[in-house]
């Protein structure tokens, strides 16, 4: 029987869930997640130096920002290579969109300390100086420590037609100097590079602090200095104008083919130093037209290139007074405990090296985790009294036969690291893959690497197109007749500094399968085996993608049949347009999804018959939210899984990523507890809004605060 036409009429039409408008832009979107830091540094509840330290780290995240992102979408314009994002922006409109966004916040950060911080910080005795206020003594101080320490380091560079325009390197400070010369009157033009390797802020002796006034540490910038004594470096000239610049540059690194990466590797890292194109520069405020052209002809970059800057140039370099011994200005003290299932064996590390007798073997961290498995999460638990003290006991065990790993950030001074090197020199089977493509960290791995191979270990470099980004580590260790094999899978590098920083987590055990899937990791990772089937992990580029896909359905089918259905993810960042248009598919479908997304987000959420059952927040504190949780309520038989890997194209197409399932009841259960503690969190959590702007939460009242963080920090304290 045909239908009426009444009847057709009131059909909704279908919606295209491809539809551009349904998507936001991934850079602005990230523009976005810097403005909530720069939130962070002018919230007066946030610790005065705590303040500084997110005024460093909003203009350290700009840099990174320009050096890959802009430097990505500048290479798609030469390249006039459409934009295949979801929401369509050709690179020229996303340029052109990141410039108008970007122009307020940069000002906003620059007038926020120059108004505000700086004002509060000498309230409190901090006082960063000009070098035209200084008394009489100070200057004479700080002319015999330039004469001294710092002219004999500058290289003015003249520039003319006998003189090329110098290369400018990446992130360098500098001062184009506007030089008279007397007998004929020409104007000359000179640069001048403050030294990188000299203090950004050379501190006062405490006998030249200003007199009358409470100071705990005084101080002036470099390049103030150097200003008040070009002089000294041009002599016989007649100094005219000096005006600071700053060149941002590309730092993507272009590794296509390579018979050997390591040598691709550094010498993509000369190009980025000497040959890079240049994206950005900062130009202090009041520059002549002149040195403005002279510098944007040479540099290639057009006035949507140029920003402006009042005040005090590269406020990243802030980080160092944040180090200053003021607790009472910081956030309160948080020393990272022993979880309880280890600190038995931390019990017994603590008697051996005091009554330098052997432990015993029932003791040992292996012993702990052949109990149950262990759930770390850092910086709550102690990363030296878990994954370090892991690897530690593998390296002087005598019945650890091998110790394989990842290595994709680490500390200089990585206490992992060293321990592998002794496990090696114990006579282990070391093999490590250390991912010379984590970008800005490339050559700290070169050296590691180095270092490694020097020790006798079996080093890899990871895969030319095919970034290494898991966290994984696994120890073979002869259990009488048998071999056992010991994991740590990890949403976190293996970095005791940012444990102490970032939020992960971490998953010791000994369950046969996840070793026997680490060790065909391994050799497709070491050599050239091409595993297509794991029994518990999730694997990138193998079957994470595929999988994470059905999980969603599977939840979607629950909605459909009337059942309960939820979905809540915690990750970095979300981005895949197949992901994301899944999870669209899910929620019309009747599942409630929440989203703990940090930085990225590019679904957008809470529109009618399309994202209606999505929520999004961002949480922003004292911690660096890293670590990525995914959970399914799978009809009540809840599925819960931890790893390394954001929801990019990147993370799931062209990275090697592990999940790993957390089977164990308990805890699943407090894995469950650590959402549900964020998703209440009412004092660092951000809605995102479907206009694609975040708002920040408030509590009622200082008794209905919510801080989920401090409330980790108190459960951490309170485990028995």
């Amino acid at each position: 029987m045909p239908r009426s036409s009444k009847a057709i009429a009131a059909s909704p039409p279908a919606i295209d869930l491809t539809d551009p408008q349904y998507y936001f832009n991934r850079e602005l979107s990230w523009l976005e997640f810097n403005n909530r830091v720069l939130h962070e540094a002018i919230d007066p509840r946030t610790p005065l130096l705590e303040r500084l330290r997110y005024m460093a780290v909003f203009a350290s995240n700009l840099d990174e920002f320009f050096m890959v992102r802009v430097a990505d979408l500048k290479r798609q314009q030469a390249e006039q290579k459409p934009r295949t994002s979801p929401d369509r922006g050709t690179p020229e409109a996303q340029l052109a969109a990141i410039t108008d966004c970007l122009r307020p916040l940069v000002a906003k950060h620059q007038q926020h300390f120059e108004q505000v911080l700086r004002k509060q910080l000498a309230v409190k005795g901090i006082r960063l100086l000009n070098y035209t206020d200084l008394h009489p003594p100070a200057k004479a101080y700080l002319q015999q420590y330039f004469e001294e320490k710092i002219f004999p380091v500058l290289t003015p560079l003249a520039i003319d037609p006998g003189h090329p325009f110098p290369h400018i390197s990446n992130l360098s400070l500098n001062l184009a100097v506007l030089i008279r010369e007397p007998p004929n009157g020409k104007v000359r033009l000179a640069r001048v590079k403050v030294p990188s390797i000299l203090p950004r802020l050379i501190e006062l002796p405490t006998s030249l602090y200003p007199p009358k006034r409470k100071t705990v540490w005084a101080g002036v910038p470099i390049e103030q200095m150097i200003a008040h004594h070009l002089s000294l470096l041009f002599p016989g000239m007649q100094v005219i104008a000096h005006y600071l610049f700053r060149v941002t540059r590309n730092a993507v690194l272009g590794l296509e083919e390579a018979e050997d990466l390591l040598r691709a590797v550094e010498q993509e890292l000369r190009k980025r130093r000497v040959g890079a194109t240049a994206l950005r520069l900062e130009i202090e405020a009041g520059m002549s037209d002149r040195v403005r052209s002279l510098l944007m002809q040479e540099l290639e970059l057009s006035d949507q290139d140029v920003f402006e800057i009042q005040g005090l140039f590269c406020l990243r370099d802030l980080r160092i007074l944040t180090g200053l011994p003021l607790p009472e200005l910081k956030y309160p003290a948080w020393t990272p405990l022993i979880p309880p299932g280890l600190r038995r064996a931390n019990q017994s590390v603590t008697q051996a090296i005091s009554t330098l007798e052997p432990m015993q073997d029932c003791e040992d961290i292996f012993c702990a985790i052949r109990r149950q498995e262990i759930l770390l999460h850092h910086p709550y638990d102690a990363f030296s009294a878990s994954v370090q003290l892991f690897i530690s006991q593998a390296a002087t065990d005598p019945a650890v036969l091998a110790i394989k790993m990842t290595l994709y950030r680490t500390s200089a001074d990585s206490t992992v690291l060293h321990n592998l090197i002794l496990a090696a020199e114990n006579g282990k089977q070391v093999s490590v893959l250390v991912e010379l493509q984590a970008r800005f960290d490339e050559i700290n791995n070169v050296q590691w690497a180095r270092k490694l191979e020097q020790a006798g270990i079996h080093v890899v470099y990871g895969l030319v197109g095919l970034k290494t980004h898991a966290k994984v580590a696994l120890v073979v260790r002869q259990e009488g007749e048998e071999i056992r094999r010991y994991v740590h899978i990890g949403t976190g590098d293996y970095n005791p500094r940012t444990a102490r920083l970032y939020t992960d987590l971490g998953l010791l055990s000994c369950q046969e399968e996840l070793g026997a899937d680490l060790s065909e990791l391994f050799n497709y990772l070491t050599g050239y085996s091409r595993q297509t089937h794991y029994r518990k992990l999730l694997v990138a580029p193998v079957n994470l993608r595929d999988r994470l896909v059905q999980l969603i359905r599977r939840e979607s089918q629950y909605a459909s049949q009337g059942s309960h259905a939820r979905i809540v993810v915690k990750l970095g960042a979300l981005i895949d347009p197949q992901l994301i248009k899944t999870l669209y598919e899910a929620s019309e479908a009747g599942v409630k999804i929440d989203l703990i997304v940090q930085g990225m987000c590019c679904l957008r959420p809470g529109v009618a018959g399309v994202s209606s059952n999505i929520n999004v927040i961002s949480i922003l504190g004292r911690f660096l939210e890293h670590s990525r949780i995914f959970y399914f309520h799978n009809g009540g038989q809840s599925e819960v899984y931890i790893g390394s890997a954001d929801w990019m194209r990147r993370n799931l197409d062209c990275r090697v990523e592990v999940l790993v399932p957390i089977e164990d009841p308990e805890l699943s259960q407090d894995l469950q507890i650590i959402l549900g503690t964020l998703l209440a969190d009412n004092r660092h959590a951000w809605e995102l809004r479907p206009t694609g702007r975040y708002v920040q939460r408030r509590s009622r009242s200082l008794e209905a605060e919510i801080n989920a963080q401090k409330i980790l920090m108190a459960m951490a304290m309170e485990r028995k």
